[in-house]
């Protein structure tokens, strides 16, 4: 367990778990110690634990994949809270949704408002989630470049997502993804700028880095 940001109003904490070290994270208001878990990728029984001592209100999926979803119903079983998710990966997910995200939604959790962004392209149900400077990316935007695609159309799409909406919020917004570290949006910024001054495949997709691609 890592505490990547605490203040007065609020404290992110982030596991990695799971076979693929898939990152959790737990964000949790300071106030109220009303919580929510954002993923759950394995290993339920340590977010069980890291939760012990607050309020969890929501289970929050990013996307549908196993390495994020891997530990979802144990966690469901054990929590009795809703599981949100967007309608797109909803149907896939592991245990039943209760609550269908959009673009521009709000979570609500003690004095904390998460607001919701749809950011297709690594899965068409893919969000990330925003709230005073802090961006939790699922798998959509990494140190270094964008989530994996399958297609050069979700290539596309993930292009589209980071560039319409993520890169629309404050440069000195801490981005932490679904997976390794965390990253200044700043500095990927600039990385695109650069990727996107040169020219490129038309079939690109698959894993791609803004430095080398």
């Amino acid at each position: 367990m890592e505490i990547e940001k605490k203040n007065e109003q609020f404290q992110i904490e982030k596991m990695e778990l799971g076979p693929f070290g898939t990152n959790t994270y737990i964000l949790t208001c300071s106030k109220t110690l009303e919580s929510v878990v954002i993923d759950a990728p394995g290993e339920a029984s340590k977010i069980l634990a890291r939760l012990e001592k607050t309020n969890p209100k929501y289970i929050l999926i990013t996307h549908n994949h196993m390495d994020h979803t891997g530990a979802l119903s144990e966690l469901k079983a054990a929590l009795k809270v809703p599981v949100a998710a967007h309608e797109a990966d909803a149907g896939t997910l592991p245990a039943p949704t209760d609550i269908l995200l959009k673009e521009g939604d709000i979570v609500s959790f003690g004095k904390i408002r998460l607001n919701v962004l749809h950011t297709p392209g690594h899965t068409p149900g893919s969000l990330s989630f925003f709230t005073d400077n802090y961006l939790i990316s699922g798998d959509t935007i990494f140190p270094g470049g964008p989530g994996k695609t399958w297609s050069p159309a979700d290539f596309k799409k993930i292009i589209e997502s980071i560039t319409s909406k993520i890169f629309n919020l404050p440069d000195n917004t801490q981005v932490y993804p679904g997976h390794g570290g965390s990253t200044i949006l700043k500095k990927e910024k600039r990385a695109f700028e650069e990727f996107s001054s040169k020219p490129h495949d038309p079939d690109l997709c698959g894993d791609v880095l803004w430095s080398s691609s």
